[in-house]
């Protein structure tokens, strides 16, 4: 099937050559295939590459002569019916290898059916010959503009980025094809001094050509081969890539169609109608970067009277950049218009904007606004000048529009009235309908403000009283607040015979107004709910929390227990301490914090410490506990998610501590007026995560010792770092060394200065000296 396959394409090849022959020629399709066969023998060439040459080099038929041979300037000797049989003998400047490189693309050309295809089948081909590394190519379309049909060995967001290129010179692809010959760039830093080159960066292709293909059919197109090897093309390359290129411009024909003529200026045209335009217009043209963006534009077109609007910077605008003859215009919204027009073809319109022009050869502001449209690939801008009276008429709008009001007229002697727009739009009335007379205003109202707004209007008619009255009406949209102020003007006896007015919409300060009474009503509310909260909070947790009135002696240990709660706010907090004496004599010493604030925070507390002590008394182990603890927390509903804690246990006998913790600050030391913070086995916080490691510490303490537990809120001021409040409480500990009772108070004293922030719980555990 293969092979078959294989046939069947490369028929197809020869049958479409034989048909070129036989329109050129008149002949029949055996004398067609005869001039094919010769001319590739005589070439040294197999039939497939002559056919796709052939394909490629022949040009269509001139009206009015019915051979026109592309090629009969290069061959020589005798055609059948004129068309030349024999070329120059291309083998002697041909190497075997390169002739046979040649044969295995020909053949391998039957296969590519679009430009992607192609570049993939030339980077396979070359980068073996060649060391090819990436394969591009572009077309010439309409305006210059380079366009690229394909690519390979080129990451798409470069492809992207280089996908169109705007008709700038000094691109090496673009003269390549206005020169028709082949551009070799070989020398990186002379040619990236030359040219624009492609590549992120460049040097990933330091040396590169682009070859033109034959434009007998009137398309241009350019093929790229680039190399990731520095050095120039040897003779040997040169021929094989041009080689390549001469066959693929016969495979490019079969399914590029003719693009239209290349061009970098408008139609005589297109300038001449701009010329006998009356009114300031441009005809634009996108200059765009390396990235694509657009960059600038190009004045391609522009009427007489632009020259002034720009600057009257001299002569023709026509060829120049619009940002050299407008330099303020880049970040306005008139710059963005022309952007958001480019990409998504809609025509865009500026509001009115003071602009400088010259008229009579003097500066002058005047007020402009602009117009842009898309014509294909180009941009329309047209500019209208505001007169005075537009401009008044314009700030009139504003006013109304950004007041929220409008106006109205009541003639009393004729009946007429006229209203501005807003005040159809603020009545929720349909200008359709026209404007309510005076007597029938009050009927818009709701039903409740009818009858005041029915008095004002009756005084200000009979009396010519003025008023400022507000009222509601319902729309659309939901009920609206109003405000309606009129006066009356009178003739020369006194008797009113128009009446002025203005209607305002309050609706949006009136809902700010009752939102704020109802946030203060709910603050006020809440607070209530919360010091109601605070107080329960604080009986449960002196109920659960119990504190000894006075220092307490466990396991031969004196123990001095401190509790202060928050100042600051109205929650009640999750600290909490447990100092027992276990049945074997043992002290359990425990201190714990609860994430977060009141009932919930206050629950989880008792559930912890009464779940600690049963654990401990039972016979856990600390680091047993406080992994069970912390399952408790992960799966427990009814807790408060996460917690920090520190057990200590004290044994008599030796006078050892063991101590563990889950992520708690230290415990602290005091031996000899020197202060230390013990060093804190590996412990994690409660509830963070389903495979806590816990380890226990050992401190054999000494007559006189002294050990402080403590939760962060001794500690802690934010924002400065936790190891300062550690180093001020172990200088505080160092200066008030006191054993009397009420020691404990003086180092709170000295460490709680300002308001505090969190709760604090203190264990002061002091071993008697011996006597």
């Amino acid at each position: 099937m293969d092979r078959l396959r294989e046939q069947a394409a490369t028929s197809a090849v020869v049958e479409r050559a034989r048909g070129v022959v036989i329109a050129l020629t008149g002949g029949s399709a055996d004398a067609a295939g005869e001039i094919l066969l010769q001319r590739a023998k005589a070439a040294r060439r197999t039939l497939l590459e002559e056919c796709w040459i052939t394909l490629g080099e022949l040009a269509p038929a001139r009206s009015g002569d019915a051979r026109s041979p592309a090629r009969s300037g290069e061959d020589g000797d005798g055609a059948a019916d004129g068309l030349p049989v024999a070329g120059p003998p291309a083998a002697p400047s041909t190497p075997d290898d390169v002739a046979e490189a040649l044969s295995r693309l020909g053949r391998a050309l039957v296969h590519v059916g679009t430009h992607q295809d192609l570049a993939r089948c030339l980077q396979e081909h070359l980068g073996q010959d060649l060391g090819a590394d990436s394969v591009m190519i572009y077309a010439r379309r309409a305006g210059g503009c380079l366009e690229l049909l394909g690519h390979a060995g080129v990451d798409e967001r470069l492809a992207a980025q280089w996908h169109r290129v705007p008709p700038f010179s000094g691109v090496a692809v673009r003269d390549a094809l206005q020169a028709g010959e082949p551009r070799w760039l070989e020398d990186f830093a002379a040619d990236s001094a030359k040219y624009l080159l492609i590549g992120e960066p460049p040097e990933r292709w330091p040396s590169r050509t682009w070859l033109p293909l034959p434009a007998g059919d009137g398309s241009d197109v350019c093929i790229g081969v680039l190399r990731g090897r520095p050095g120039p093309f040897t003779p040997r390359d040169r021929a094989h890539l041009l080689g390549a290129v001469r066959l693929c411009a016969g495979r490019l024909r079969t399914f590029t169609s003719p693009s239209e003529p290349a061009t970098d200026t408008p139609p005589d045209a297109v300038r001449a109608l701009f010329a006998a335009l009356p009114v300031p217009a441009m005809l634009l043209t996108p200059l765009r970067g390396p990235s694509g963006d657009t960059e600038d534009f190009r004045v391609d077109a522009a009427t007489a009277r632009v020259a002034g609007l720009l600057g009257g910077t001299g002569g023709d605008p026509a060829g120049r950049r619009l940002l050299e003859l407008w330099p303020g215009l880049a970040g306005t919204p008139v710059w963005q218009g022309c952007l958001d027009t480019l990409a998504g073809g809609e025509t865009y319109e500026s509001g009115p904007f003071a602009h400088q022009e010259l008229v009579d050869g003097a500066a002058e502001l005047t007020t402009h606004s602009v117009r842009v449209a898309r014509l294909e690939d180009a941009l329309v801008v047209t500019w209208v000048r505001h007169a005075s009276s537009d401009r008044q008429e314009q700030r009139l709008a504003e006013l109304q529009r950004l007041g929220n009001l409008g106006w109205a007229n009541w003639n009393l002697a004729t009946g007429e009235t006229s209203w501005s727009s807003q005040l159809f739009d603020i009545l929720g009335r349909d200008p359709a309908n026209g404007p309510v007379p005076l007597a029938d205003l009050p009927g818009l109202a709701v039903t409740g403000d009818r009858s005041a707004l029915r008095r004002a209007v009756g005084a200000l008619a009979r009396e010519g009283r003025p008023f400022d009255v507000p009222f509601r009406v319902r729309g659309p949209h939901g009920v609206r607040h109003l405000r309606l102020v009129a006066e009356v003007v009178a003739d020369a006896h006194g008797t009113p015979v128009e009446v002025h007015g203005i209607v305002q919409d309050l609706t949006a300060r009136r809902r700010a107004e009752l939102a704020l009474v109802e946030s203060e009503r709910a603050i006020l509310t809440q607070h209530d709910v919360l010091q109601s909260e605070r107080t329960l909070v604080s009986r449960l947790q002196n109920a659960l929390l119990p504190l000894p009135e006075r220092a307490v002696n466990l396991a031969g240990l004196r123990v001095e227990v401190a509790y202060l709660p928050a100042q600051a706010g109205i929650h009640v907090g999750g600290d909490w301490f447990s100092a027992i004496e276990l049945p074997d004599g043992d002290a359990l010493f425990v201190v714990g914090d609860v994430a977060g604030h009141g009932v919930d925070a206050v629950a989880t507390m008792a559930q912890l410490r009464f779940t600690t002590k049963g654990m401990v008394i039972t016979g856990s182990s600390m680091t047993g506990a406080l992994a069970r603890l912390n399952t408790l927390l992960l799966h427990s509903r009814d807790t408060h998610g996460t917690a920090t804690m520190v057990l200590a246990r004290y044994r008599p006998g030796d006078r050892r501590l063991l101590w563990a913790q889950a992520g708690h600050t230290p415990p602290l030391l005091v031996r000899d007026g020197e202060v230390t913070c013990l060093r804190r086995p590996p412990g994690m916080l409660l509830g963070a995560t389903a495979a806590p490691h816990f380890e226990e510490a050992e401190c054999r303490l000494e007559p006189g010792d002294r050990v402080l537990l403590y939760t962060d809120g001794l500690v802690e001021r934010p924002p400065e770092n936790i190891d300062l409040g550690l180093q001020r409480l172990a200088e505080a500990v160092a200066a008030h060394p006191g054993d009397e009772p009420g020691s404990l108070g003086t180092l709170l004293d000295t460490m709680l200065e300002d308001e505090r922030r969190d709760d604090v719980c203190v264990l002061d555990i002091r071993v008697p000296e011996e006597r």
